[in-house]
């Protein structure tokens, strides 16, 4: 597994050793083993979620309070652009964001640690993403920012304006946002 550092403290992207032939492919998409040994990453996961998404749909900026996720975010089919927020005070690369291309063609993977706020917009005509989360899912701790916060001033690679959901239009500014420590 080849491990790259972004510009956000503790988000990584990993790739795995891919094994293909006229068959098609293989490659293992987690080993807990060696996500400690090789990335550091020592997580338990508890749910694997699937959302699958059209083109220009944005979802996010999603994060909880009092139960943070990690999650480990990859492409089964099409392309996004993902985008982690820095919401911990007390990180070097705090108030910060980083966004890279996943798609399922290269399966990388994004690692986002918890504390970070989470989403993306589908750059393909359909978008299938798979993530395992490191805690349960909490409405009651949900949290979401705005997309086009103007002070985080996110890159995101529009073409013309994205498809919200409700909630995510009602996101708050990232200067009203709970934080973590």
């Amino acid at each position: 597994m080849k491990v790259s550092s972004t510009t956000l403290s503790g988000v990584l992207l990993l790739e795995p050793e891919v094994y293909g032939d006229s068959r098609g492919f293989f490659f293992e998409s987690f080993n807990e083993r060696r996500f400690a040994v090789e990335a550091g990453i020592v997580a338990h996961f508890v749910q694997d979620n699937h959302s699958r998404s059209g083109r220009h749909i944005l979802r996010g900026l999603h994060y909880q309070v009092g139960n943070p996720q990690g999650k480990l975010i990859r492409v089964v089919r099409g392309a996004i652009f993902d985008v982690a927020v820095d919401l911990r005070r007390s990180s070097p690369t705090f108030g910060h964001w980083d966004g890279v291309r996943l798609d399922a063609e290269h399966h990388q993977q994004l690692w986002v640690p918890p504390g970070l706020a989470h989403g993306f917009l589908v750059l393909s005509d359909e978008a299938d993403v798979l993530y395992k989360t490191t805690d349960y899912w909490s409405p009651q701790n949900e949290r979401c920012i705005r997309w086009d916060d103007p002070q985080l001033a996110i890159a995101w690679p529009l073409e013309g304006a994205p498809v919200l959901s409700d909630k995510d239009r009602a996101g708050q500014a990232f200067a009203d946002a709970e934080l973590f420590p």
